[in-house]
């Protein structure tokens, strides 16, 4: 991991140097803030050099599609380039050549380098990586495929997802739930889940409680928000949970408009959500913008392109060790744990002294001070 960010750093270092752009376009104007940049450009010769290609969900999700995209809109910004966004036919019904189609589109609009969006992309990412082998394809929260023009990034968000658990019980809370996107075929949230219940139960066992905890992928396969979801989580509420982990996209709205309601408490997830209802105490996030700019650095020459991706056999993992993951502390709102206990777990889990188990564990077993619901 310390070589991984040795070489992220010495990248940030070299390719700020490196000039960019072209007299041909109307290049973005600088900017420190996504939101300051427009989601849609017009290019004067209509050709786009970096595209996006969302996930499932809509663009605006305020979570894993719009906080990647940021990420691609501040570095297409900053470096002078023409940038797009692409949204594969279907919505959350896409298929495999929906989403192979957007690729191919972008490739026809000039893309030099394409960012997908989502373990969902990859038999569309393979195929398309194979047959535009002068393009470069970034894989967000994807894997490596042994092809020198794909760049799999992933995260270890079963830390993030640990330190938001510790973080709950120790506010005092002991009934929490946990909404997942994916149906729980999703090796990311799954991370995130199962990690929350870990810290959930490391904080348990430190302050002498126990906890309940309901956690279903009921209502998530499609990442989209629904009155079915809103539905089961005023029901959680009502019957006592008192946060929930709403690790899913869109699914979001629905779990904070039924916190809104009830009374209840929010976890925002990837990006921090405090912004968007008063109800979250806090969010497990991880770079997901920060990343993509990082790889779009390194795709502007190949030497630093072979530098970021090795021999393409192995994914590029990111944790704390990264300072990829974490929980917001500019927001920060927490009274029953403060920042600097949190920068010393942070530190301990670097150090390797808390460890987290990054497995792929869509159903979380009870723990000595967790007591599981899995809700079906």
């Amino acid at each position: 991991m310390k070589k991984i960010l040795a070489l992220l750093l010495v990248l940030a270092m070299a390719l700020s140097l490196v000039a960019c752009g072209s007299s041909k376009k109307e290049e973005p104007a600088a900017a420190d803030s996504a939101d300051a940049i427009a989601d849609e450009m017009t290019s004067s010769d209509g050709k786009y050099e970096v595209a996006f290609i969302t996930d499932v969900g809509q663009l605006k999700d305020k979570s894993f599609n719009q906080g990647t995209y940021d990420g691609v809109k501040l570095y297409a910004a900053n470096a002078g380039k023409s940038y797009k966004y692409y949204q594969p036919a279907g919505g959350d019904q896409s298929t495999d050549d929906d989403r192979y189609d957007a690729m191919k589109l972008a490739v026809d609009n000039g893309a030099k380098v394409v960012v997908c969006a989502g373990f969902m992309q990859g038999t569309a990412l393979e195929k398309a990586a194979k047959e535009f082998t002068d393009v470069k394809f970034i894989f967000i929260d994807g894997w490596a495929m042994g092809m020198p023009n794909v760049a799999g990034v992933c995260f270890q968000e079963e830390q993030c997802g640990y330190l938001a658990g510790y973080a709950a019980v120790m506010e005092g809370y002991t009934k929490l739930g946990f909404c997942g996107g994916g149906g729980g075929t999703n090796a990311a949230c799954d991370r995130y889940g199962y990690g929350f219940v870990q810290g959930a139960d490391a904080a348990a066992a430190a302050k002498g409680v126990k906890v309940e905890m309901n956690y279903s992928w009921l209502y998530g396969s499609s990442f989209q928000a629904s009155n079915e979801l809103q539905t089961m989580a005023a029901g959680w509420y009502q019957n006592g949970t008192e946060v929930i982990f709403a690790c899913g996209g869109s699914m979001f709205q629905s779990i904070a408009a039924a916190a809104s309601a009830e009374d209840g408490k929010v976890i925002g997830v990837d990006v921090d959500q405090s912004f968007e209802s008063p109800t979250v105490i806090t969010s497990a996030m991880k770079g997901i913008g920060e990343a993509a700019q990082q790889a779009l650095k390194a795709a502007e020459t190949e030497d630093s392109w072979k530098t970021f991706i090795g021999d393409g056999n192995a994914s590029i993992v990111l944790g704390a060790a990264q300072n990829a993951v974490g929980l917001p502390t500019a927001t920060w709102s927490l009274t029953g744990w403060t920042v600097d206990q949190y920068n010393t777990m942070l530190s301990d889990i670097v150090a390797g002294k808390v460890t987290v188990d990054g497995s792929d564990v869509p159903e979380p077993a009870s723990t000595a001070n967790v007591t599981m619901n899995i809700v079906k």
